[in-house]
């Protein structure tokens, strides 16, 4: 089930963020040389939306998603999956919530910055890749959903 994200979802937020984070193995030691960067904050766009996965109504959160939107341009900044329920479908949900969301609401594009590694899977959720982008912690990729 997704559902919109609450105050109190915050903390569990936080913690599926960091996990999430630490279960790429090619992104510990960077993570570790910044540990700042494990911090989660809401983003503060007026048009951000948090969207998040539970097993049923009121269960632990499983997954999230953060987006922005501006000038019919959907942006997907956070998609992050609990390491224990990766692979399940969780992240794949998420995105289709987000897509159905920016159709319903006339966007032209999602756009998304990703880690090199989960390529396979934007690809497989309908993303294209544009091109390669710089990051903090190294080259991504730029991908959208036309």
């Amino acid at each position: 089930m997704i559902r919109d994200a609450r105050p109190d979802d915050l903390p569990a937020l936080r913690s599926v963020f960091e996990r999430a984070s630490l279960s790429n193995a090619g992104d510990r030691s960077a993570l570790a040389a910044h540990p700042e960067a494990l911090e989660f904050s809401w983003p503060a766009a007026p048009s951000a939306r948090c969207r998040v996965a539970v097993d049923v109504l009121d269960a632990p959160v499983v997954g999230f998603a953060t987006t922005t939107e501006a000038y019919g341009v959907v942006e997907l900044l956070d998609l992050f999956v609990d390491p224990d329920r990766m692979r399940r479908g969780v992240a794949r949900s998420l995105v289709d919530d987000v897509v159905a969301w920016a159709r319903a609401n006339s966007a032209r594009r999602i756009g998304v910055d990703g880690n090199p590694h989960a390529r396979g899977f934007y690809e497989a959720v309908g993303f294209v890749v544009e091109g390669e982008v710089s990051t903090e912690f190294g080259p991504g990729l730029r991908l959208l959903i036309l």
